[in-house]
């Protein structure tokens, strides 16, 4: 069978998307030797390994022409299954008769949650979304939550919706102290902190974290605020906010970092707080879990689902929850240690073989 995947969030800087569609890609590359793979971007992808199963497909073009190229190009090759894992535009698109589409919904934050997400991006999704699950062979859900999510919003079929789990990446795990030395001056971090990552938007709630961080310094003046992510929409609401408060001393940005970086930082924080407003997945809790670093994340979306009890939950609208939860965490190190054992286990539990497996399967059948 001939496979088509859109693969263009897998080039230069990625983020959660783009990580999965890279690693899920990867991953069925190298179990599946039978089907013959055709990956999609619009310039020099990722590298996918050594694989002889796949051809890279370089379509030169931007916006609502890119899709239209390339979905005249899978019908040419005559693609039997093509997975969508970043957009809904082609699903939204295709003609069903000629094609079996896989379709990828991270999270509905357009829908539920306008507010905390780009407008052209809101635009885009509802104009799109709803035509492609009337289309599509099976909607890809990341979590429990967006499954339910879709089906009270867009009253589809639960027998439609499968679920496929982000995992952390094997970049990710305990590294020896002295290795993550040099990264912590190259990158001035100091020697306790407290990790965040993510773009800088809304959704994140960097504000809210800012706010407890401050309620907590005098007891930990130590302690710094160490934010690791590209600049956003709305990104100058977190600037400002720092400055209202004095702390433009304590909390350091380090813009985009690689996922070597990444696993380093993990390994020199003191905990990792993630109070994010809505996630479908949110993998860098796992990724945190999977370094022995201790998480506190939001008790809301799809968080708890991931973290089970291996993190300290909050509510991440709640400046004073998050504030109690910090100050207890650097408290309290039996708590760290009893948190990074569970968070070990807990991460066990996913992995991007076993989704790419479980996707494989899912391939095969329809």
């Amino acid at each position: 069978m001939k496979i088509g995947i859109d693969i263009r969030e897998t080039v230069n800087e990625k983020t959660g998307k783009g990580y999965y569609a890279f690693h899920l890609t990867k991953a069925l590359l190298a179990i599946d030797t039978e089907n013959e793979y055709f990956l999609y971007c619009d310039k020099e992808p990722a590298d996918f390994g050594n694989h002889s199963n796949f051809e890279i497909k370089i379509i030169k073009s931007k916006g609502l022409f890119w899709h239209k190229k390339v979905l005249s190009d899978l019908y040419k090759e005559k693609i039997g299954v093509f997975l969508a894992p970043t957009s809904y535009i082609i699903p939204a698109l295709h003609n069903p008769k000629k094609l079996k589409v896989l379709m990828t919904v991270h999270d509905l934050i357009a829908f539920l949650y306008p507010e905390n997400h780009n407008k052209k991006a809101v635009l885009i999704e509802k104009l799109t979304l709803g035509v492609a699950l009337k289309k599509v062979k099976k909607v890809l859900s990341v979590s429990e939550n967006t499954k339910k999510d879709l089906i009270k919003k867009f009253g589809i079929k639960e027998s439609l919706i499968d679920i496929i789990h982000n995992s952390a990446s094997d970049s990710y795990g305990v590294i020896e102290e002295d290795q993550c030395e040099a990264l912590r001056e190259e990158k001035n971090l100091p020697k306790e902190f407290i990790f965040s990552v993510g773009t800088i938007e809304p959704r994140k709630n960097y504000t809210t974290l800012i706010e407890a961080y401050s309620k907590i310094k005098a007891h930990h003046p130590n302690v710094k605020l160490v934010i690791a992510g590209k600049k956003g929409w709305k990104s100058e609401n977190v600037f400002k906010k720092i400055s209202e408060l004095d702390l433009k001393e304590d909390v350091i940005f380090l813009g985009y970092v690689t996922e070597e970086e990444l696993a380093k930082i993990y390994n020199l924080a003191t905990i990792f707080a993630y109070p994010s407003i809505y996630e479908g997945f949110g993998i860098p809790p796992l990724e945190a879990m999977k370094c022995g670093c201790p998480v506190i994340t939001s008790n809301i979306s799809s968080l708890p689902e991931v973290v089970n009890d291996a993190a300290i939950l909050v509510d991440p609208v709640s400046v004073e929850d998050l504030k109690n939860a910090l100050h207890q965490l650097l408290s309290d190190p039996a708590m760290q240690e009893n948190l990074k054992e569970k968070g070990f286990a807990q991460c066990d539990k996913f992995s991007w073989e076993i989704s790419a497996r479980k996707l494989l399967a899912i391939i095969n059948q329809i």
